[in-house]
């Protein structure tokens, strides 16, 4: 699940492997979980578990495993113990990385994700390192189809409250504050888009470009293949870029 990292890493998390997906699950899971504890089982009054159930019907996660995972976190609340904590460090190339985990463990946490950053040549560094560097904003994409004109989805991603508008390739991007995200959002899945993805992120203000795109990538999937790690947020350039 890296972070603002535009279509083309939303394509590559698509061509993932089932093994690759059902961890995928795992971590929105742990959203609902975390959500549920947070503010209740039911949807219409707990803006966060929205928000997790819009990120799992984003992410093709069956509805039926998303009411079951409702459901077994509003039985079990006293079990659920998920502590969100967010790292920042250094990957390749001075690359600017945050790392968002949900974790029942700290020190199990804290040295994998450390240990991911040093074989990537990178470091683990302090909190408010490399934040300032990024913007956190919502970002939502829609799936081109022969219907839609970019000029009727501008129109309709201003009415609704965003901030900006783009035409990203294989999709529409719409941007918000993080405070309208959820009003925006809903507003697209009130008309009937076909909302491709949708999250809180981290935009970079700036990017840079990475030499060795390999051992980048290569850091990038080790994270996503951490249960505990949530999002990965960077400000590297698309090695197609």
């Amino acid at each position: 699940m890296s972070g603002h990292s535009k279509w083309a890493t939303i394509k590559r998390a698509k061509g993932k492997t089932d093994a690759a997906r059902g961890k995928v699950f795992t971590k929105i899971g742990r959203e609902l979980a975390v959500a549920v504890k947070a503010g209740g089982p039911d949807p219409s009054a707990n803006a966060r578990l929205r928000d997790a159930i819009a990120k799992a019907k984003a992410a093709n996660m069956p509805n039926d495993n998303i009411q079951r995972g409702i459901k077994k976190a509003a039985g079990e609340l006293g079990a659920i113990n998920f502590e969100a904590i967010i790292y920042e460090g250094y990957g390749p190339d001075g690359v600017a990385v945050i790392v968002e985990t949900l974790t029942d463990n700290k020190n199990r946490t804290a040295g994998e994700v450390r240990h991911i950053f040093d074989k990537s040549g990178g470091a683990l560094a302090t909190t408010g390192c490399v934040s300032y560097l990024f913007d956190t904003k919502g970002v939502i994409t829609v799936e081109k189809t022969a219907a839609l004109t970019e000029d009727a989805v501008m129109a309709d991603a201003l009415d609704a409250g965003a901030e900006d508008f783009s035409d990203a390739g294989d999709v529409f991007e719409i941007i918000t504050s993080a405070a309208d995200y959820a009003a925006v959002r809903e507003a697209f899945e009130a008309k009937k888009y076909t909302v491709a993805s949708s999250g809180i992120e981290r935009i970079p203000q700036n990017y840079v470009s990475v030499t060795n795109v390999e051992k980048f990538t290569r850091m990038l999937d080790q994270f996503d293949e951490s249960d505990d790690v949530q999002q990965v947020f960077h400000n590297a350039l698309d090695a197609g870029e």
